[in-house]
């Protein structure tokens, strides 16, 4: 049995923000809710092998917030919030952890509901279902998210092209993904399957392998996949890819892909607009795997569930309409469409039919 110890952590502009621990387990956790104006706060939950525990906390802060402005953008009654378990999923990882991790989930009573990130699995998710209910992405459920996300990244990587080079004719375009976990493998298949020529890279060089040989894909180093001249760079990995470091590397059109907080700081945003760069902000590409698993909440329609989804490229038409209506970056315009959306929709007391 695990003795929970959970402490609030005080943050100006959050609702809540909770660390758990439980040394039998091992569990190391921080949940934080952003904003519940809407609705509750679904996110998913991230195992990763943060170096410390402000290093995970920066990361949980950004990707909560992003939720919020993510769940707004796609015209949903949520909020945004997210979780981050200090740890390496395939080392640390036990029952014991995931179940615990569940009560933590539990203690907020339905204010946060979990689901499947990096270093999750569905079949964590029906372990977490154990000790809450407030978990999606189970076993009979919606599911496995990385095929609804991966499609709703191709489909805004249609839209970018449509903006970019008048067509949203992909044959014959390059891309270069930025790993190949489950979205990034999905959404190679998706662009493979349209004549894209197809760049990749992943820390799992038996990925890289895989790509290679059922995409034809050439190989990069990690070390060098945002410098590889192509048409359009798909993040699909961890966030803060594009700052100060990396900006003069870029030989791309177009960066749209699947990984949350692409920008390391605001300002990169700026900067990719000055240098001519198309950047489609994350949280409205990759928004596919949210409504996906929203959908369970009132009961599975994965129709209905393909049908919102589809509707991710209106929202990056209207994001770069006021891009260059404005004259600011895409990551400007995408904050001030989602705010502008919750605002009117908190008036409102919600979405109407979740639109």
């Amino acid at each position: 049995m695990f003795i929970l110890i959970i402490k609030e952590i005080v943050v100006p502009g959050y609702e809540k923000v909770v660390h758990g621990q439980d040394s039998k387990s091992g569990l190391n956790a921080i949940i934080a809710i952003h904003n519940t104006s809407l609705g509750p706060a679904l996110g998913g939950t991230r195992m990763w092998p943060y170096q410390s525990k402000e290093e995970a906390l920066t990361d949980v802060l950004r990707l909560a917030k992003g939720m919020t402005f993510k769940a707004a953008a796609a015209g949903l009654n949520l909020g945004g919030g997210k979780a981050v378990i200090i740890g390496n999923s395939k080392l640390d990882k036990n029952p014991g952890l995931l179940a615990a991790y569940g009560k933590l989930v539990q203690s907020l009573q339905g204010r946060y509901i979990t689901a499947e990130d990096v270093g999750m699995t569905q079949a964590d998710m029906d372990v977490i279902s154990q000790e809450t209910k407030s978990v999606v992405g189970v076993t009979g459920g919606s599911g496995d998210p990385s095929p609804a996300t991966a499609y709703g990244v191709y489909l805004g990587i249609k839209a970018a092209a449509e903006a970019a080079y008048g067509s949203d004719n992909l044959t014959g375009k390059t891309v270069a993904v930025q790993g190949l976990g489950s979205v990034g493998y999905h959404l190679c298949q998706l662009l493979h399957q349209n004549g894209v020529k197809l760049t990749v890279t992943d820390l799992d060089p038996a990925k890289v392998k895989r790509a290679e040989l059922e995409f034809n894909a050439l190989a990069a180093s990690p070390e060098k996949i945002l410098a590889s001249d192509c048409n359009i760079l798909a993040p699909c990995a961890l966030g803060a890819v594009v700052n100060q470091r990396t900006l003069s590397q870029l030989r791309c059109d177009i960066i749209a892909g699947s990984a949350n907080n692409v920008l390391e700081k605001p300002a990169d945003g700026m900067e990719l607009h000055q240098l001519g760069i198309l950047y489609i902000p994350d949280f409205v590409i990759n928004a596919g795997g949210l409504i996906n698993v929203s959908e369970e909440l009132n009961g599975y329609n994965a129709e209905k569930a393909h049908a919102r989804i589809q509707q991710i490229p209106k929202s990056i038409s209207k994001i770069i309409s006021i891009s260059q209506a404005q004259k600011i970056p895409t990551s400007e315009a995408a904050e001030l469409m989602a705010l502008e959306l919750l605002a009117a929709a908190t008036c409102q007391g919600g979405f109407r039919n979740g639109s």
